[in-house]
């Protein structure tokens, strides 16, 4: 669930009746280079990264009794660090002892712990003592169930709250059957609850949670590509159209300034097959968070939320310094300054290069060495400096130097930022240049937008000349309790079409 199960996630988690809810795994060397802040804007505590300055785990007190910390690790006393650091903010803490990931095995983290139970009765006992909060783990099966269960023996004999276990080995895949049979072996040998995990290929609706549960002979599930694709499988009344759980989503995303490449990847992975529709398509070249929010039609609600937030934080660049959550509609919005350092004039102005901005003929360097060549200036020339993984150019024409005062994370990128700023300066494009999408940067949003359109300006109920629908009711809805299972999605794609 890595990039899923952030707080905008986990929160819809808790509304549509999770029991418990699991951070990303967190690794610990992260953990420990890191920095906490209050954050009084989102109400949230923030832990960050002191490398680039990227938040990669928000809490609040909302998911505060509920929340467990997924830590990577394979040293008792790191780990012991990191549970001291949450241990104020969590309910519990979990440590992976599954992931069949390369970096985590070559770290000696995760499914490299399963052949090595000296290392966890000694990472787990030390969390055990050490914290106040319930420790528990989560494993995978070893190739006999003989040799599960006794790494289960050891691990019980830490004294863990619990122990989740996924039903595959670290050889195998989501293609595989899981192995209920052998989790339920294991559960009845030991005293400790057993959580069941692997089942999402056989779990498509709330009563398949409890089957797979008393299949396995498990205290709990623990559910995750089944809940990354529609959370409301958690609700026992049953599903919730897919529309009103990504609306649902994106509102936590706007609420707790979840990043825009998090928030697209989960929606993709709520859209799966409907990312063919226009509807879909038109997602997938978003480049923003606003982007995303306007094809739900939160417009105002984002608008409403940032000006809330920006408001909190005194700041009214912190949308354009954070990344792509936003960027102001036109260069009117920021202020170019002019200033001269060591006998150098300099220009700067905070915009960052969001490339589905721009069309192919349009890109900025481009424009600027057209504009260099015609008129027989000296340039251009770039020079860059990094700082904390993150790239800042400038650009020198006619001895003047012109730069971005925002960081992108390629060197490429930086350039064309630097090139932006320059044409602006010289009023060479428009004042929205860079900052919104280029007519014809956006085919399935313009398609989309122009149906929506057409179908307000007609009083006809069924418009059959339009191929997509802004279905209205998305707007103004009151959502009907839908006990439907995954055998609407038809009638659904319908819908999207």
């Amino acid at each position: 669930m890595v990039r899923v199960c952030t707080l905008p996630f986990r929160l819809m988690a808790v509304d549509y009746g999770a029991d418990l809810i699991y951070t990303e795994e967190t690794i610990d060397f992260k953990m420990i280079r890191s920095i906490r802040r209050d954050n009084e804007a989102l109400g949230t505590v923030d832990f960050i990264d002191k490398s680039d300055g990227t938040v990669f785990f928000r809490t609040c007190d909302k998911e505060r009794n509920k929340v467990v910390f997924q830590l990577g690790t394979s040293n008792a006393q790191r780990a012991l660090e990191v549970g001291k650091m949450v241990e104020p903010y969590v309910a519990g803490l979990d440590v992976n002892m599954g992931c069949p990931k390369e970096f985590s095995i070559k770290g000696g983290m995760g499914a490299a712990l399963l052949t090595q139970p000296e290392k966890v009765r000694s990472i787990l006992t030390t969390l055990v003592q050490g914290l106040s909060i319930p420790v528990t783990c989560k494993i995978r099966l070893l190739p006999t169930l003989e040799e599960t269960i006794k790494l289960c023996k050891i691990i019980e004999e830490c004294q863990v709250a619990a122990i989740a276990i996924h039903g595959r080995t670290r050889v195998e895949r989501p293609n595989h059957p899981n192995h209920n049979d052998m989790i339920k072996e294991i559960a009845q040998v030991l005293t400790i609850p057993v959580i069941a995990n692997g089942g999402s290929k056989e779990i498509s609706c709330y009563e398949d949670i409890d089957k797979f549960r008393n299949e396995c002979g498990a205290a709990s599930v623990m559910l995750a590509r089944s809940a990354m694709w529609n959370c409301s499988i958690l609700r026992p009344e049953g599903y919730l159209p897919l529309e009103t759980v990504i609306e649902t989503y994106l509102r936590y995303c706007i609420q707790y300034d979840n990043p825009f490449t998090y928030s697209k990847y989960a929606v993709q992975n709520m859209l799966r097959e409907l990312q063919d529709t226009i509807r879909g398509k038109a997602f997938l070249e978003t480049q923003t968070l606003q982007e995303i929010c306007a094809i739900w039609y939160l417009d105002d609600f984002f608008k409403s939320e940032l000006t809330r937030q920006n408001q909190a934080r005194k700041s009214i660049n912190f949308e354009v310094k954070n990344g792509k959550t936003a960027l102001p509609p036109s260069a009117d919005h920021v202020k170019i300054e002019k200033r001269e350092v060591d006998g150098q004039i300099v220009v700067e102005m905070p915009i960052q290069f969001i490339r589905g901005n721009f069309n192919n003929a349009d890109l900025p360097k481009m424009l600027l060495n057209t504009h260099i060549f015609r008129n027989e200036l000296d340039g251009p020339h770039y020079s860059h400096s990094v700082v904390d993984k993150f790239f800042s150019a400038s650009v020198v024409v006619d001895g003047v130097k012109y730069a971005s005062t925002l960081r992108e994370k390629s060197k490429r990128y930086s350039e064309q930022g630097a090139a932006t700023v320059c044409l602006h300066a010289l009023e060479l494009v428009g004042k929205t240049y860079g900052f919104s999408p280029a007519e014809g940067a956006r085919k399935y949003q313009h398609i989309l937008n122009t149906n929506a359109n057409v179908k307000r300006q007609s009083n006809e109920s069924n418009i059959q000349d339009v191929k997509v629908e802004k279905e209205a009711d998305w707007k103004k809805r009151k959502v009907e309790t839908s006990n439907v299972k995954q055998t609407n999605e038809v009638s659904q794609e319908e819908n999207y079409r």
